[in-house]
């Protein structure tokens, strides 16, 4: 049983506390229920799916973590990329850029050694256990360090991404954080709102396997249906249907009407009764599809993944104790600003960059898909304006679904606590002795320097566990280099830790003798039902025939069970609790309902699973993505190195030139181009992804590509034949790149849209060979 799907009942703290006896019973009774389902010794289909959906998991969380620092090179190769085009990147910078591509090498570098590896364990026991200390972290770095520490923390130190107990120690440390950011808030409408470290958390949470998994399940199939009508135009904002519509009566008529100008301002075109007319059935077509996305959101609530519920919750509440006199509404904007700004809208803006659907979307759907966003946006937020003015023509939408939404937003905080299956997850953990994380060498490093830099905040006093650790590590090594960052297994441990035997006696203290002889016996009935051949099949199940079965059975395992069991059965037949006359109805009514539990169980493993398989391959076809964009950037560098050693140190460029060490100011701007490409050739390599030249006019247009100072480029539109240019876009290196870091992957040239990755691989590939 899955406690981060399935949590328990909310319970009071004093309830929460091991102290009362039923509180002791129920812990212990799901102690016995976990290792029934969990039995290593039990071979049947129930155990292969489930080692199957541990696999499966575990590929998940590690491909995860793969994509994630990928996505970190991509973004970074981006930015430098930049400079290096504008030739003005220093030589050092060139080979850390180079570095970034570099392999690790498994068989370079070097442990540290195992007084070292102790201490980290230690040290790495404590951060994971205790979530206050990574919490208070997370809010004192910068947020140029963010995007480092939360690799350690998402991927690594809580990183196995479907095990119960790091799950809620992560949530744990969302609690104090959001805990602080409340306390520090200044005023209602920033919270959660700016680009903060706690908001790139949040966001970094929700693109974790089980939020991937969420949106794939609930959004592919919608979104796919809409963009596979191309040709389905829903604008409604004015001047663009305005534009739009003297355009088509310009092509149809070949001229432009003297009442129908070009450039109007938007009062002028939202006037046009034309322009209305198109809007109108348009406005109802759009609310219609935004319902129909709203109405999958809300009937999905039971799919959306806990730890995003137990953070609405806690939104929820921080906000209630903080803001007494706030309105339900103004509590539920903050809670839709996480679940629909940070978590659903990225992924309906954007499809592609979730692998929700093939390719960028056309055009006219997408900007659908945008507008869809923005209602529900509008809907979460419920602010009494909108930024652009043709959006309050949507505003039935809002005002029809404003309950709606609240309600939806309250119902997804009502998820159960889990502290009281936290304390015995740890419990658990401490019995299982094999606590491990997959950490590199830099993770390694960076966390403990990080922990040194703040080290007064975090552990003021030199007696607490956290000073001590520190002080017995010493200063903290230095990053080592790319190629050496290996990756190591690091077993925890705890300095402190409790023994075993003390920890389970803890947690059944007040549980009776006879309560736990019972569930004992209870739980080897049901594995040996589990492991012996056809004995599902008979009912009512005789467990005195069972147990002698076990007993007298070749399997050394099944006997040593089988005599246990036998004992235990007469030890509870001499104290009253059951009896051999009734077959030990009471014994054999709960052993049935465990079975069918497990029956069940394995039904719910295998749809997990399925599901789970699209996920993981979904976050493979990313990784490829992420390792393709690599490869350009591999191939460029390549191509830079050659140019540079050609021209034996001459940098061709505006600004200083060094010729033989001694530097001069070059005479003139050297201007390259123009490159000329045919409209055909730029569709068939997927630069143009959408054209509005008619067909019959295609085979005379041409562009031309010129680059008159590094890093800025000239695109211009020719029609054969024709002195000028039809139009002419300037383009900055940087904008492109920035489009391209933010997902925005097409370019509008008015007759032609072009996708950016795509233009930014070509501009690479004629310019860095000239």
């Amino acid at each position: 049983m899955s406690y981060v799907d399935q949590p328990t009942s909310p319970g009071s703290l004093s309830g929460r506390r091991l102290t009362n006896r039923n509180t002791n019973r129920y812990s212990v009774t799901a102690l016995f229920s976990m290792a029934a389902e969990q039995d290593v010794e039990v071979e049947d289909d129930l155990a292969r799916a489930q080692k199957r959906l541990r696999d499966l998991k575990g590929k998940i969380s590690a491909q995860s973590k793969k994509n994630f620092v990928l996505e970190r090179d991509v973004r970074y190769l981006d930015s430098r990329i930049a400079l290096l085009i504008q030739n003005r990147m220093a030589a050092d910078e060139q080979r850390e850029v180079e570095r970034t591509l570099e392999e690790v090498d498994p068989t370079e570098g070097h442990y540290p050694d195992d007084r070292k590896l102790q201490q980290y364990s230690n040290l790495f026991f404590l951060l994971q256990s205790e979530p206050k200390h990574i919490a208070s972290l997370c809010r004192l770095v910068s947020l140029s360090e963010i995007d480092t520490l939360l690799q350690t923390v998402m991927f690594t130190l809580y990183g196995n991404q479907y095990e119960s107990r790091e799950e809620h120690l992560l949530l744990t440390m969302f609690q104090s954080v959001l805990s602080a950011q409340f306390d520090t808030a200044t005023e209602f409408g920033s919270l959660l709102r700016a680009n903060t470290p706690v908001s790139r958390m949040m966001t970094t949470y929700t693109r974790r396997g089980p939020g991937q998994s969420y949106l794939k399940g609930v959004l592919a199939e919608r979104i796919n249906s809409l963009i596979e009508h191309k040709d389905l135009n829903l604008e409604i904002n004015p001047v663009k249907v305005y534009e739009q519509m003297i355009n088509q009566i310009e092509e149809e008529t070949g001229t432009l009407p003297p009442n129908l100008p070009r450039g109007v301002p938007p009062e002028v075109a939202s006037d046009n009764a034309d322009v209305q007319a198109i809007i109108a059935p348009r406005l109802t077509m759009l609310m219609e599809i935004a319902n129909s996305f709203l109405v999958t959101i809300i009937e999905s609530m039971e799919s959306v993944p806990y730890g995003i519920r137990w953070i609405c919750k806690q939104i929820r509440s921080l906000t209630r104790r903080k803001y007494p006199e706030a309105t339900d509404y103004a509590i539920c904007s903050l809670i839709g600003g996480f679940f629909f700004l940070r978590f659903i809208n990225p992924a309906i803006v954007t499809p592609q960059a979730y692998m929700l659907v093939e390719g960028v979307p056309a055009k006219h759907p997408r900007r659908t898909l945008t507008l869809i966003a923005k209602m529900l946006q509008n809907l979460a937020n419920k602010p009494s304006y909108a930024k652009e003015a043709y959006m309050m023509t949507l505003n039935p939408f809002v005002e029809n679904n404003k309950a709606r939404i609240n309600q939806f937003l309250n119902n997804l905080c009502e998820v159960g606590d889990f502290y009281d299956t936290l304390e015995m997850d740890q419990y658990m953990a401490l019995s299982k002795k094999d606590l491990m994380i997959h950490i590199t060498m830099n993770e390694l490093y960076n966390t403990h320097s990080l922990i040194l830099q703040h080290i007064e905040s975090l552990s003021p006093n030199d007696k607490f566990h956290l000073r001590i650790l520190t002080d017995e590590l010493g200063p903290s090594p230095s990053q080592v280099p790319r190629k050496e960052n290996r990756t190591i297994e690091l077993n925890l441990y705890s300095r402190w830790e409790t023994s075993v035997h003390d920890a389970q006696s803890a947690l059944m203290d007040s549980v009776s003798p006879a309560d736990m002889l019972y569930m004992e016996t209870k739980s080897i009935l049901v594995q040996l039902i589990r492991s012996i051949p056809h004995a599902t099949e008979k009912r009512p199940y005789n467990l005195a025939a069972i147990a002698e079965r076990a007993a007298t059975t070749k399997d050394a395992t099944l006997v040593r069970k089988g005599i246990k069991v036998k004992e235990m059965l007469r030890e509870l037949e001499e104290q009253k609790i059951i009896e051999q006359g009734d077959g030990y109805k009471l014994m054999q009514d709960e052993v049935s309902a465990e079975l069918v539990h497990l029956g069940n169980l394995r039904e719910k493993i295998l749809l997990e699973t399925k599901s789970l398989e699209a996920v993981y391959k979904t976050i493979c076809d990313h990784n490829n993505y992420l390792r393709s964009q690599l490869e350009q950037y591999k191939a460029y560098l390549q191509n830079v190195r050659l140019t540079a050693s050609k021209d034996k140190g001459t940098t061709i460029g505006v600004g200083v030139v060094t010729v033989g060490g001694k530097e001069r100011k070059p005479t003139k701007t050297v201007i390259l181009g123009p490159y000329r490409f045919t409209h055909a050739q730029l569709e068939k390599e997927g630069i143009i992804v959408e054209s509005n030249v008619p067909d019959n006019r295609r085979p005379n247009i041409y562009f031309n590509i010129t680059s008159p100072t590094p890093g800025t480029f000239i695109i211009s539109l020719h029609y054969k034949g024709r002195e000028k240019a039809i139009l002419e876009m300037d383009l900055k290196i940087d904008d492109l790149l920035e489009k391209q870091k933010d997902n925005k992957h097409l370019l509008d040239l008015e007759y032609v849209q072009l996708n950016v990755p795509k233009v930014l691989a070509l501009l690479k590939k004629v310019f860095a060979k000239r």
